[in-house]
């Protein structure tokens, strides 16, 4: 990234993976990387002018919150492909929606309905709305990996602390990640506080903390309280991976004999280069039953990271899917 020094890389590589839950996060941060709290601020305002960094909030587990969701895959005439697009992008239930390249369908989108509403129903809505050719509902059968983290000094994926519910990694707490938990009243007021995007001031939690009626120390309290009951995976940056350097944004599509469902999972979660891996169902026009999102700095490297998990697996039938449009890149809010 053009005007990135090593400095920003480092300070990316820190709020992505655990923003320091303290009174005044920011000094700490200017702390560990030998810079003062003003300059964490000036170097933060410019990498999200840039939009490097989209968002700092917390992320929240959707199933466990009682919510539903889904990706969908739909194809549409590429004439009218963007403005579908765009209008799918409407639904506050819509976080990542992208035109891929190299199936029959050229549009892939995730979606979340809050409790008592159909995800099919929801879908089948928006495929009547946009005109579309076809559509698959794929929710998740298998949950491998979910684990969102770039090396921003090495310039490679890095994630190899992983959150995997269904139990395929051997020091997961959470294992009936698809059961909702009970929230109270004042636990979802706090969600909806948590998910909001960090203010950039030296003490960015007081008026949170204050909203809430709990001091700031309470809402740390909170927080670690959602981490144990798995309500919340952590609270951390998003990236903008392709503004971060890493241009190249591949789903690969795996056809996996069902034996070998759980090995060839395990096996493709643990390459640090992998984000996000699962098991969805299959149709007659979709026989591919893994999932595998792949980032690299460039196709070339994904293709090369492809060929390394089809030669540890043994899996040779399996496809790239390259996103050739953005069309929203976001977290999900709840409860609103």
């Amino acid at each position: 990234m053009p005007g990135m020094d090593l400095v920003d890389r480092k300070f990316l590589n820190i709020i992505q993976s655990a923003f320091p839950l303290v009174d005044e996060p920011y000094r700490e941060i200017g702390d560990s990387l030998g810079i003062t709290e003003d300059e964490v601020l000036e170097r933060l305002a410019v990498l999200r002018k840039k939009n490097v960094v989209r968002q700092i909030s917390a992320i929240f587990d959707t199933r466990r919150l009682g919510y539903k969701t889904s990706l969908v895959a739909m194809s549409f005439d590429p004439k009218v492909l963007r403005k579908a697009a765009l209008k799918i992008n409407k639904h506050p239930g819509v976080s990542h929606n992208y035109a891929r390249e190299g199936s029959l369908y050229n549009l892939w989108y995730t979606v979340a309905v809050p409790p008592g509403e159909s995800i099919e129903a929801t879908v089948e809505s928006m495929a009547s709305e946009t005109g579309a050719l076809s559509c698959r509902v794929m929710p998740t059968i298998k949950f491998f990996k979910i684990g969102v983290n770039f090396d921003m000094v090495e310039q490679k994926g890095a994630a190899h602390e992983y959150y995997s519910p269904d139990g395929y990694k051997e020091d997961t707490k959470l294992k009936d990640w698809n059961v909702p938990v009970t929230l109270s009243d004042f636990d979802i007021t706090c969600i909806r506080e948590l998910q909001e995007d960090l203010l950039m001031v030296s003490r960015p939690f007081d008026d949170m903390a204050q909203r809430l009626e709990v001091t700031s120390a309470g809402l740390f309290d909170i927080a670690a309280e959602f981490e144990n009951r798995g309500i919340m995976r952590r609270f951390s940056a998003v990236l903008h991976h392709r503004k971060a350097g890493f241009k190249s944004n591949g789903m690969g599509v795996w056809k996996v004999p069902e034996e070998r469902s759980v090995e060839v999972g395990k096996a493709m979660a643990a390459h640090p280069a992998v984000t996000h891996c699962y098991e969805r169902p299959t149709f007659p026009d979709w026989p591919y039953t893994h999932f595998s999102m792949i980032h690299a700095t460039s196709q070339e490297g994904c293709e090369e990271i492809a060929g390394e998990i089809s030669q540890a697996t043994g899996i040779t039938d399996y496809l790239v899917l390259y996103s050739t449009r953005e069309y929203k890149k976001t977290r999900v809010r709840y409860f609103v």
